[in-house]
């Protein structure tokens, strides 16, 4: 294996973890927003998406951790293969890819409990009396 085939990876991790802050920063202005809008009470339906947010907090920083572990131990494949220590590398590199799997793994979790938010709210238009 070469110093390039773990190289490839940057790209796709950088922008992987650009993706995941995107994440946290929209459910974040979400957070202040509904603070915001519910005031002193808070209705049925807030309290199920407080939770769902809660949820999803967690696993964003949870995916994050996990890409940032593949992006470290991806660095440190490259810098054994630099030192030509290739079983290192080699066996960083795998580890890098099972981060960066793990990482996956749990965003695609985040992405159906955020199917399950968006449920939540057609659930609630379609309580709502229809216009004749």
């Amino acid at each position: 294996m070469t110093l390039t085939t773990p190289g490839l990876l940057f790209p796709a991790i950088s922008l992987l973890l650009l993706a995941y802050t995107n994440r946290f920063l929209v459910l974040a202005q979400l957070i202040r927003e509904l603070n915001a809008r519910e005031g002193d009470t808070i209705r049925p339906l807030v309290k199920a998406q407080i939770e769902n947010l809660r949820k999803r907090i967690r696993l964003i920083r949870r995916m994050q951790v996990w890409g940032v572990i593949a992006f470290l131990l991806c660095t440190s494949s490259m810098f054994a293969l630099f030192l030509e220590i290739s079983l290192l590398g080699i066996t960083l590199f795998g580890a890098s890819l099972c981060s960066l799997t793990l990482s996956l793994l749990l965003s695609l979790y985040e992405i159906h409990i955020s199917c399950d938010a968006i449920e939540l709210e057609l659930q609630n238009i379609e309580k709502k009396p229809q216009q004749d």
